[in-house]
């Protein structure tokens, strides 16, 4: 009798029995009406308004299979897009997952995948589930996540709202995790420039952190409500580095950020330029800073920078861009 493997491919099973391979991990949502099974998703959203985000992680610019397992793509797939959730002031509320893989995937990947993302949400936006999404094959492992979340009667927080003498304030760190993609490509690469599995024996100090920020990243989600509630004039996700996102918040307010190069900490340069720690910057009446954010500087009168550090232009690349960065540093 012929027995089926302890650990099929995708391409031994049907899409039936991989959906419920991960349906069966994945929890209920709290504010599912109606769940995974049928043509679409039913949430609610008390407040009348829906807050929608989608990210994409591709194999290649945005990670590599042989440094991120299964579990940690999922995570990273949920972190990431509950993040920006949260910057508008929200509390996430379901994830839709579209993945695409190669045929020989192996399902124990695929399941371990789903309990990233209910690990995610459990631990970083409780309440907050997969609600349904789509599978399919694909030469390139893909996942692409939606995430909803609802603003609890709350007035969203942009970009645009930064005002002249607020302070300019982060949650979250910043840095840590372009030092873990730096150990990734300093230590974990053969002779010809592939990436090789993480050796724990081979970490300093310090740098299983720095590793976990890159591959497993836990934003402080719930500080993102925290923040509205408290009146956070703008607010946005740290994704592609500091330098990057505060000249685009400055940007869309019509002002300029002045950092304090103290409260960027030992590593200035890192802090602003290191991408994919999904801190939230946020700007706040000077008597209105809530618990878990801490000052980097003040909002100041539009001048020739939109982004100042210690008041002299900042004009270095300020972000990470995968596009370029990976085959930077893979050359």
């Amino acid at each position: 009798m012929h027995e089926a493997p302890a650990d099929p491919t995708i391409g031994e099973l049907s899409e039936g029995e991989i959906l419920r391979r991960i349906i069966a991990r994945t929890g209920r949502a709290s504010a599912a009406i109606v769940g995974p099974g049928d043509d679409a998703a039913v949430v609610g959203a008390p407040s009348g308004a829906v807050v929608a985000t989608t990210d994409t992680l591709v194999h290649g610019p945005d990670f590599r299979m042989a440094w991120s397992s299964g579990y940690d793509l999922g995570w990273k797939a949920a972190a990431v897009n509950l993040a920006d959730v949260a910057a508008m002031g929200a509390r996430p509320t379901a994830l839709l997952v579209a993945l695409a893989m190669p045929n020989h995937t192996r399902i124990s990947f695929v399941e371990a995948l789903a309990d990233g993302l209910r690990d995610a949400c459990d631990a970083l936006a409780p309440g907050c589930a997969v609600v349904g999404g789509d599978l399919t094959v694909s030469a390139t492992l893909t996942l692409a996540i939606t995430a909803l979340g609802d603003l609890e009667g709350r007035r969203a927080v942009l970009r645009s709202g930064a005002r002249e003498g607020d302070v300019v304030a982060v949650a979250g760190e910043l840095g840590v995790a372009a030092r873990g993609l730096a150990v990734l490509f300093d230590r974990f690469r053969d002779e010809a420039g592939s990436p090789v599995p993480v050796d724990a024996a081979r970490l300093a100090p310090g740098e299983p952190e720095e590793l976990a920020a890159q591959l497993r990243p836990s934003p402080p989600i719930g500080l993102g409500a925290m923040a509205a509630v408290a009146g956070a004039t703008a607010m946005m996700d740290v994704s592609d580095g500091l330098g990057l996102d505060a000249r685009r918040l400055a940007d869309a307010s019509g002002v300029s950020l002045d950092l304090d190069p103290v409260a960027l900490g030992p590593d200035p340069a890192t802090a602003l330029e290191g991408g994919e720690d999904h801190a939230l910057l946020a700007t706040f009446a000077e008597d209105a800073l809530p618990p878990g954010f801490r000052v980097l500087g003040r909002v100041v009168a539009r001048g020739e920078a939109a982004v100042l550090v210690a008041g002299r232009a900042y004009g270095g690349p300020g972000g990470w861009d995968p596009y370029r960065d990976w085959d930077a540093a893979a050359g």
